[in-house]
């Protein structure tokens, strides 16, 4: 993998990793509230979970190949 396809796959995990703390706190306190809107609330879990998946994922394409 080419210097710059690393840097760019670590400036999405970045932007990942932010959307995704960003998305637990608003979750936490809509959870947190008296009214809390059921629907919204299993939207953004869902969507906190895709990015989870995504930041594995890149996580992963980061990992050096060896040659075992």
């Amino acid at each position: 993998m080419e210097e710059s396809e690393q840097r760019s796959l670590r400036a999405r995990l970045q932007e990942l990793e932010f959307e995704h703390r960003d998305l637990d706190e608003v979750v936490c306190r809509l959870a947190e509230g008296p009214a809390v809107d059921q629907l919204l609330l299993r939207r953004l879990k869902k969507r906190k979970l895709l990015l989870k998946d995504q930041i594995a994922r890149l996580k992963s394409e980061l990992i050096p190949d060896l040659d075992a």
